[in-house]
Parts: C-alpha cells; structure tokens; sequence
C-alpha cells in the first residue's frame, strides 16, 4: 500500500506554552505569548509583525504611516555598511545653570537611548561617495538643542568644510533645551555661523528634516540648505498650532505645519520617500 505524504504543511510561526496556574483548586489556563514582537499601527490599526516593520523601513505595511527612527536607524539607512565613523562621542553634558534634577534626567536618557547626547555625528559614505553625517535622535529628551547638541553639529560641520565633504544632518528636535536656558538659545546662532562659512567655501549642505523638527532648530540650521528635504507626513514649525491659533485669533489650515503644506509654500524643495532617500542623496551629492 502507497502512503502520500502531504505537499503542503502549514508553517509554524510560534510556539505557544500553556501556563498553568492553580487559583483555589481551580487551573487557569493562559498563553505564554512573547512580548515585543507585534505591534499595531496607531493610524490604520494594523497589527504588523515588528520584524516586518523594521524590513519596510518603519513604515506601515497598510497605510504607509511613517515611524520614527532612532540615530543608528537612520544611520544604517543611508550609509553604507561598515563606513561609518562617529566623531566627538565622547562631549559630555554639564549643568550650567544648576537646573534641578537636570543631570537625572541626563542621566536616564543615556540608560534608555545608548547614547551621550542627543546628537550623532561622523564620516560615511553614500554609494562609495564621501559625506559628513549627523543625526538628531527624538529618544533623548525629545531630540532638544542644548550645548552639547549645537557644538557636535558645530563640529562636524567645521570638519566637513576643513575636509571640503558635503554635510546631510537629520533633524529631529523640540527646539532648545529650556534646562540650559541662553546657552542653549546661543545653540542657533553657532550652527548658523558654521553653515554660512560651509556654504562660502562652495560645500553642499542638506538638512532632512523628520518628525518632529520645531523650535530653535528650525529656526536655524534645519532651514539654511542648499537642499532641504523632508519626509511624507513630518511636523514642521516654530510655535505650536495653538499658540498661533491664539496669537494671529484664525483658524490654520488642517495640514498647517505638515511637509505637503510646506513644500507647496516653497519652504521645501522635496518631500522623499524612506526607502528612495538613499538613492536620491546619491544624485544630489554626485551632481554637486
């Protein structure tokens, strides 16, 4: 007698193991389900597996709503594998003015994040081309622009013109960090100066400003590119809505402060897709 064995069988994803609990003489029966590996989408409500997310570039497999990125994402996102080499790690924050329990929440932010600072800059290559890269990273203390953050960027800048590189930063901020007060407010007219100087020795300079990007960043460096480019969907602006609303008594526009309203007012010169930035730095860089 002939045995067939099944063509199809289907594909074990996990392995789920029941936990039993005795609960007065009574057994519960639960799940044992490991955490962190789905996530839904606050936009659509799509459950994704997180391993896919992270493959589509952060971006939403349903409705394509973007995802923030950590400074090694990004990083890993443009730069080719292996050619990346921080600059100025090793800056450490101060408390200049005392703030109260300032060096706590310091402190918690390098434990969470793996960083010094809020800012990661260094050499790279894009497609063999050799860049200055830097980005602001949102998971520390809201990606806020105090001393430390503004000289990083100073720096890397200097070098990039020393070097005669282009420069590409990521933005991503809540504008100054009110835990420094005027040092941190100094922060914008520094990295402006540095990006006038960069822009005279003939460099290229493309801020990418991502979500959110607002405050004392857009009021300076985040704006002053040769080419500015941005994400689908980024929050892009100075004051908040409300407190327009309340200064100017109008309602704003819907899409007030979003990329798509920005770049049809002319403050951007394009909107890029995650996965095509790569490839559009690459012209941008090798054109210039």
């Amino acid at each position: 007698m002939f045995k067939f064995k099944p063509v199809f069988k289907k594909r074990k994803y996990i392995t789920l193991k029941n936990a039993v609990d005795k609960i007065e003489n009574k057994e519960e029966v639960a799940p044992n389900i490991p955490g962190g590996m789905w996530i839904k989408c606050n936009t659509c409500g799509n459950i994704m597996y997180k391993k896919d997310l992270e493959d589509n570039a952060k971006v939403c497999t349903s409705c394509g709503k973007y995802y923030r990125m950590n400074a090694k994402e990004r990083i890993e996102l443009v730069i080719d594998t292996g050619t990346f080499r921080e600059i100025d790690r090793d800056l450490k924050t101060v408390n200049p003015l005392d703030f109260p329990q300032y060096e706590d929440k310091v402190a918690k932010s390098k434990e969470e994040t793996g960083l010094e600072e809020g800012f990661v800059a260094g050499y790279g290559k894009i497609y063999g081309k050799d860049v200055v890269i830097g980005v602001m990273d949102s998971n520390f203390m809201m990606g806020s622009m105090g001393s430390v953050v503004g000289e990083k960027i100073t720096r890397a800048i200097e070098k990039a013109t020393e070097e005669r590189l282009p420069v590409i930063i990521f933005t991503a901020s809540g504008g100054a960090r009110m835990q420094e007060g005027m040092y941190s407010l100094m922060q914008m007219a520094k990295t402006s100066a540095v990006v006038g100087r960069h822009s005279e020795a003939g460099l290229l300079y493309i801020p990418i400003i991502t979500d959110p990007t607002t405050g004392g960043v857009t009021a300076s460096f985040a704006m002053l590119g040769d080419i500015i480019l941005s994400e689908p969907g980024t929050i892009i602006g100075f004051a908040g809505r409300r407190v327009i609303e309340q200064t100017i008594r109008q309602k704003l526009p819907e899409d007030f402060q979003k990329a798509e309203f920005l770049l049809e007012h002319g403050f951007l010169d394009k909107i890029v897709e995650r996965k095509e930035l790569k490839k559009t730095l690459y012209k941008i860089v090798d054109m210039h």
